[in-house]
């Protein structure tokens, strides 16, 4: 928890033993390991918590995840199931209604097609 080396410990020792003196020093390191294990408890306490807190929403969004998948996932087998099932006239238009060519499209030249950009003329002068 510190990351305290032996070396470290030992001048620490030395340090109280010479501030505290030999007879209140194991009652200092009696009283230093309760503390030390008071605040242990208490962390794990709190982590516990912690964790519980948040679990239930997490397993929330996990659960509505998974469900949103399934849908996507089910919908789009279904699709994939109907066009293959009516084989290739599935993918064409219905009769009544004539398939669009460039031409039917408003404002578009010979060279798109239809969902293309429109490009532009070249720059012919322009500052």
């Amino acid at each position: 928890m510190f990351n305290l080396s032996g070396s470290e410990i030992v001048v620490i020792l030395l340090l109280a033993l010479v501030v505290l003196g030999p007879e209140k020093l194991p009652d200092a390191i009696r009283r230093f390991g309760r503390v030390y294990g008071e605040l242990r408890k208490m962390s794990r306490g709190f982590q516990t918590e912690f964790k519980q807190a948040f679990d239930e929403p997490v397993r929330e969004l996990r659960e509505t995840a998974r469900l949103t998948k399934e849908a996507v996932t089910g919908v789009v087998d279904d699709g994939t199931a109907r066009a293959s099932a009516a084989g290739p006239e599935a993918s064409r238009p219905p009769a009544d209604e004539p398939a669009e060519t460039p031409s039917d499209t408003p404002n578009a030249t010979p060279n798109e097609t239809p969902g293309q950009m429109p490009r532009e003329a070249p720059d012919e002068g322009r500052p």
